[in-house]
């Protein structure tokens, strides 16, 4: 493997970099947005859930 000194690797990351397709202002609100959606429906679901099971489990334990 050929050892390359600094200053070339920080060149070949800049090049690298630069064929980069970074994603606009707005698209990366968007996904910020629906992330955050996502994460309250998950926990709402899993919240829900764990009570469901909880009191399901109460019934069983209580016979």
């Amino acid at each position: 493997m050929a050892k390359t000194n600094p200053f070339s690797f920080l060149q070949q990351v800049r090049s690298e970099t630069a064929k980069v397709t970074w994603p606009t202002r707005r698209e990366t609100v968007i996904s910020t947005i629906m992330v955050f959606v996502m994460v309250a429906f998950a926990a709402t679901f899993f919240f829900i859930a764990d009570q469901v099971l909880g009191y399901v489990v109460g019934l069983i334990m209580s016979v």
